[in-house]
């Protein structure tokens, strides 16, 4: 079986969508601090606040940033949903 290099990712304010595509890692300003998040990551629910979502997009490494003030973040089945302020 082929191992996933890439996750797909939704970043939704209340307004609409911010990015909607595949990365090859997406970083979150957790509550305890941040985290990384990369393919075939383990299932997670998790609480953000403020500060920057960095988003390095696949393939072509290329980062871009979103400053937040929060929200919360799903991981699960290779995608992370998160809904931001």
């Amino acid at each position: 079986m082929a191992e996933k290099k890439e996750i797909y990712v939704r970043l939704l304010k209340p307004e609409g969508s911010l990015y909607e595509g595949y990365a090859l890692a997406i970083r979150l300003p957790g509550v305890k601090g941040s985290f990384s998040v990369l393919p075939r990551h383990a299932p997670i629910i998790s609480q953000m606040e403020k500060g920057k979502v960095i988003i390095t997009k696949a393939p072509s490494g290329e980062k871009e940033e979103f400053e937040i003030n929060g929200g919360f973040v799903q991981v699960l089945n290779n995608e992370v949903i998160a809904l931001v302020e």
